[in-house]
C-alpha cells in the first residue's frame, strides 16, 4: 500500500509538473529608470514590485528589457505575458488586460528654491522659460501650449543643472524619475531646487497583461489582491524605501 501511495503521488507530480512551468510569466518592460532599468536592484522600483506581488500570487517570473514598441508588441502576440509598465489607454485593451493601479505617476514642476514662482494654471508660467526634454510628452495642455517658452534639452540632468544655474526658470519631469536623478546630482544642486506643490498631470501605472495569455483575468486578480494586501502588511512602503523613494 505505501509502494502505491509513492507511485500515486508521483504520477500526480508529474502530472502537475506541465502546469507548474506554465506558471512562471514572461515581464517586459523598456529602460525607464527608476521603475524599470536592469541595471538596476531587482529591476527597479515597478519590476521589484511587480514580480513580488506576482510571486505573492503564486506566479514565478523572469524579467527582459527591450524597446517599448518591442514590448507592446510582444504582449500583443503574446511573446510576454506582463508589461510592467503601462499608463491606461483604451487602444491597449485590444492587447492586453490592466490592472488596477499600483503606481501613481506625477509630474511635476520644479524651481529654484528661492524662487517665487507659483502654479495653478499654465497661463501663470508663461514668462518663465522652462527647460523640456526633447520628444517627451508631459500632458497635453502643457504639449500644446505655443505661450510657453520651452527650451528643449537633451535630459533632465541637464535641466536642473539649467536651473540650478539660473538659466532657466522652471524644469518639469515625472516625481520618481527626477528625485532618482536629483539623488545622483551634486549636493550644491540638491538644495538649489525643490518641487511646485500642484502636479502638472497625473497617471496611474498598470500592469497590462496579454489576452494571449489564457490565465490573464485570473493573474490580474491575483496581482491586484496581493498589492492590496502588501500596502496594508508594510512591504509596498518597504518597496519604495529600498529604492530611494
Amino acid at each position: 500500500m505505501l509502494r502505491l501511495s509513492r507511485a500515486v503521488a508521483l504520477i500526480v507530480l508529474l502530472l502537475l509538473a506541465p502546469t507548474v512551468a506554465a506558471e512562471r510569466l514572461r515581464l517586459v518592460a523598456d529602460a525607464w529608470p527608476p521603475f524599470t532599468d536592469a541595471t538596476l536592484v531587482n529591476g527597479g522600483l515597478a519590476t521589484d514590485i511587480v514580480s513580488t506581488a506576482l510571486a505573492r500570487a503564486g506566479y514565478a517570473s523572469d524579467f527582459e528589457q527591450v524597446p517599448w514598441a518591442r514590448a507592446l508588441m510582444g504582449v500583443g502576440d503574446g511573446r510576454y505575458d506582463v508589461l510592467i509598465n503601462a499608463w491606461y489607454d483604451e487602444a491597449r485593451t485590444q492587447l492586453g488586460q490592466f490592472s488596477a493601479e499600483y503606481l501613481l505617476n506625477r509630474v511635476r514642476f520644479i524651481k529654484r528654491r528661492d524662487d517665487s514662482i507659483e502654479f495653478q494654471n499654465l497661463q501663470q508660467l508663461h514668462d518663465y522659460p522652462v527647460a523640456v526634454v526633447r520628444g517627451y510628452a508631459y500632458s497635453a495642455e502643457f504639449d500644446a501650449d505655443p505661450q510657453l517658452q520651452k527650451v528643449p534639452v537633451h535630459n533632465f540632468a541637464m535641466a536642473v543643472r539649467m536651473l540650478a544655474a539660473r538659466r532657466v526658470r522652471l524644469t518639469v519631469e515625472d516625481e520618481y524619475v527626477a528625485r532618482f536623478y536629483l539623488a545622483r546630482e551634486s549636493p550644491r544642486v540638491r538644495s538649489a531646487v525643490e518641487f511646485l506643490p500642484k502636479p502638472l498631470s497625473e497617471n496611474s501605472l498598470h500592469i497590462l497583461v496579454s489576452l494571449k495569455n489564457p490565465r490573464h483575468e485570473q493573474i490580474v486578480a491575483g496581482f491586484d489582491r496581493e498589492i492590496a494586501r502588501m500596502k496594508v502588511d508594510g512591504s509596498y512602503a518597504r518597496l519604495l524605501k529600498q529604492h530611494g523613494m
